[in-house]
């Protein structure tokens, strides 16, 4: 079984100076979170749920945008572009 873990940049900007971004990828899901001081935000999704994982290309950094089935959409921001580029590629 394969997993994968990648996290932010503190430095990206978008609150992730304290609480970066995460995303967990394993063969069956997608774990996003967002942590927060007080809670935080865990969304889980089935990879076989996901219809589109895009990079958004900015200067330094990337932000990850996942869109289901269902219609949700979640935004990750501050990764690496070459961990962006796996990430799609995991999900592709």
């Amino acid at each position: 079984m394969a997993y994968f873990e990648f996290t932010a940049s503190r430095v990206s900007g978008d609150g992730n100076m304290v609480f970066p971004d995460k995303i967990f990828i394993d063969d069956e899901y997608l774990i996003f979170r967002k942590s927060r001081i007080i809670g935080g935000k865990d969304i889980r999704i089935r990879i076989d749920k996901i219809s589109s994982v895009t990079a958004d290309r900015h200067l330094l950094f990337d932000d990850i945008i996942i869109e289901t089935k269902g219609g949700q959409t979640i935004k990750a921001h501050g990764f690496t572009h070459s961990d962006a580029l796996f990430i799609t590629e995991l999900i592709s």
